[in-house]
């Protein structure tokens, strides 16, 4: 028999968001900055690939690619949507981890967060922060 609670219960759980998943240092490379990662739907990957002079580790699924940078690369930007960043690169929406779709060379994983940024803003469309005008 099944009382009121229970009913909660499970209708809760049906709608309880994915378990936070963190996207892992390939064996063999070290993060001594920590990790954080930079997320974009899928479609704007194959536009920020070639505009970056050094590319990190990429994830990839069918939905949205990220860029492992260093812990705090949010420190003062605002990341142009629909870029999302990810602090302890946590995927927090996708079905399982994505794959590793690029590893760098050598044992650093990061992708430098500035030119990540100005190529995230160009592919978007959205002029980087300290470009755009103040208001009073």
């Amino acid at each position: 028999m099944l009382n009121l609670d229970t009913l909660v219960r499970l209708r809760r759980g049906l709608h309880a968001p994915a378990a936070p998943r963190r996207l892992s240092v390939p064996e063999g490379m070290t993060a001594p900055m920590g990790c954080d990662a930079v997320a974009v739907p899928a479609h704007f990957g194959p536009l920020v690939m070639p505009r970056l002079p050094r590319v990190g580790c990429v994830y990839a699924n069918e939905t949205h690619w990220w860029w492992i940078v260093p812990s705090d690369s949010d420190y003062a930007l605002e990341w142009p949507a629909p870029a999302r960043y990810a602090a302890g690169a946590v995927v927090l929406d996708a079905p399982g981890l994505p794959g590793l779709i690029h590893r760098p060379d050598g044992t650093l994983p990061y992708t430098p967060p500035i030119p990540l940024y100005l190529a995230l803003c160009r592919a978007t469309g959205t002029p980087p922060t300290w470009s755009r005008p103040v208001s009073a």
